[in-house]
C-alpha cells in the first residue's frame, strides 16, 4: 500500500488552493454585481469591459513583439470596425501576423 507523504502533496494542494480563489472570485463578482443598481452608466461600462481586458492582455505584448504584433493588431482592430465580428477580427489579425513574420518583421 502506498503511503502518503507531505511532500507529495505540494501540487495538488496549490491546484486546490487556486481552484477555491477562482470559484470564491467569481461567486463574490456575482454578489456584488446583484447589489448594484445597472443605469445606464454601469451598462455601458459592462459593455467596454470585454475589450478593456484585451487591450491590457494584448498591449505588452505588442509593445515587446515589435512591427509584426503592430500590423496584425491594426488589422484586427480594423476587421472589427469595418465587419463588426469577433471571428473576423481574430482571423485578419493571425493572418498578418504569419504574413508579417514570414517576411522577417
Amino acid at each position: 500500500m502506498a503511503t502518503i507523504d507531505a511532500a507529495n502533496l505540494g501540487v495538488p494542494m496549490a491546484i486546490l488552493a487556486m481552484a477555491a480563489a477562482t470559484y470564491l472570485t467569481r461567486i463574490a463578482g456575482f454578489w456584488l454585481m446583484a447589489h448594484v443598481p445597472v443605469t445606464a452608466r454601469v451598462r455601458r461600462m459592462l459593455e467596454a469591459l470585454p475589450g478593456s481586458i484585451v487591450a491590457a492582455t494584448v498591449l505588452p505584448f505588442v509593445l515587446q513583439s515589435g512591427a509584426s504584433a503592430v500590423f496584425a493588431v491594426s488589422a484586427a482592430a480594423g476587421a472589427m470596425i469595418v465587419f463588426r465580428n469577433d471571428f473576423a477580427a481574430v482571423a485578419a489579425g493571425m493572418l498578418v501576423a504569419v504574413f508579417a513574420r514570414s517576411f522577417g518583421f
